[in-house]
């Protein structure tokens, strides 16, 4: 029997996460990125052109002034619904920003410490193509203002008169109206917008390849490949609300990838039921549908299972449908985002309830977070001595066994006040 979510075991799990860019589109990207670095606006303007981003004579840049009145020009219920979802996100935001401290110890001879000190500037990446994604413009630029960043530029493909919008309520200095790799190498160098310390924000696998490619010229929040969701369900789960979920994430794109894990068979057979009668009405079905193909369904024997093989798949999205999901969610650690609970719809994050929709995906929550206002912070430490001599000797003496005289040195003359 077929099913739409392929049934596997735990064995056949083994390298079921995607990867953020293939070679072909790195190699493509690296070509695009290094050809705006000697070109500049030329070479920008010509791929967009190419690429059908941009309409041959329109200008790039979108100033703040254009972005104001494409907010004014809204009608005034979705201007109040983007103002909502921003301060919603600008609050968590401010919350996560309290909760950091600078630091100052005592140490012998002074002191030492760290201070969270903003990037300068940050480029924000907001997909278009197949729809408009102000939200993720909501999710980028508004953590990086309530850090303190100076100067914040977002690029995005032909962009809708709602994501300008959303540019302006969340606190954008102006707008790239170009996408793709040629948007992200605009951002870095400064093309037509202050070069970026830092890029953020989801896009592409040419986008997610030219981020990788610019890696240590400038700061990128991750590589972000297609959506993911994990749902863990017991026998308690409602089928209708698991299969919601997994859909939200399956329309997405194509590429994406809906999963569960469940500890009952009657339930993996019921959510295949409500996928079934769910993709009939949904105008994205096709592409869900396709989605859908990528994704799998695993019974275990048990929710500590569960956990640990959500552990080993590191998802984007976990949502937890179990009848006691406060403690599942202090079983597992390696997660995008975690929705505790059959009301926590994955849907509430992506639009604004708080926390950030921009999270690692194939895996990279083993060793990562998603974007927050501490993605755009430095806890930059400093030392101060007011009695040096105490650590004169120790300094000495391990840089001695470095080999490093000059560093022995320089702690030595410090005893002698000079």
């Amino acid at each position: 029997m077929s099913h739409l979510l392929r049934r596997v075991s735990r064995a056949e799990l083994n390298g079921a996460g995607s990867r953020p860019a293939d070679r072909l589109a790195v190699g493509e990207a690296v070509e695009i990125v290094e050809d705006v670095r000697d070109g500049g606006e030329a070479s920008l303007r010509a791929h967009a052109e190419r690429l059908e981003d941009l309409d041959p004579g329109r200008p790039v840049v979108v100033d703040r002034g254009d972005l104001k009145s494409a907010f004014e020009d809204l009608d005034q219920e979705t201007r109040e619904l983007l103002t909502r979802a921003h301060r919603r996100i600008e609050r968590f935001s401010k919350a996560q920003r309290d909760g950091l401290s600078d630091l100052t110890i005592q140490i012998e001879g002074g002191q030492a410490g760290h201070r969270w000190i903003p990037v300068t500037t940050v480029g924000a990446y907001a997909p278009g193509g197949r729809y408009p994604l102000p939200s993720s413009v909501l999710m980028t630029v508004t953590p990086a203002r309530v850090a303190g960043v100076t100067s914040v530029w977002v690029a995005s493909p032909r962009p809708s008169a709602i994501t300008l919008a959303a540019a302006w309520i969340s606190g954008a200095d102006g707008l790239l109206g170009v996408g793709g790799a040629h948007a992200v190498a605009a951002l870095a160098f400064g093309t037509v917008s202050p070069p970026a310390d830092l890029i953020v924000g989801p896009g592409n696998r040419w986008v997610t390849a030219a981020k990788r490619h610019l890696f240590g010229e400038v700061g990128i929040d991750g590589l972000a490949g297609p959506s993911e969701i994990l749902v863990i369900a017991d026998e308690t789960a409602e089928p209708g609300l698991v299969a919601a979920d997994l859909l939200a994430q399956a329309e997405h794109d194509t590429h994406a990838l809906p999963c569960l894990i469940t500890t009952s068979q009657g339930i993996a057979d019921a959510v295949e039921v409500e996928l079934t009668g769910r993709l009939e009405n949904l105008p994205t079905a096709q592409i869900a549908r396709s989605a859908l193909d990528n994704g799998f369904c695993v019974v275990v024997k048990d929710l500590r299972s569960a956990a640990e093989l959500s552990d080993d798949f590191a998802p984007e999205h976990l949502a937890l449908h179990v009848d006691d999901p406060r403690s599942i969610a202090l079983q597992v650690r390696n997660y995008g985002s975690l929705f505790v609970g059959a009301s926590a719809a994955e849907a509430f994050a992506d639009y604004g309830a708080g926390p950030n929709h921009v999270l690692p995906t194939g895996g990279g929550a083993r060793f990562q977070a998603g974007l927050s206002v501490m993605t755009f912070l430095k806890p930059s430490t400093w030392l101060s001595m007011d009695r040096p001599h105490e650590l004169v000797e120790d300094t000495a003496r391990l840089a001695r066994l470095e080999g490093l005289e000059a560093h022995a040195r320089a702690a030595q003359a410090r005893s002698r006040g000079t």
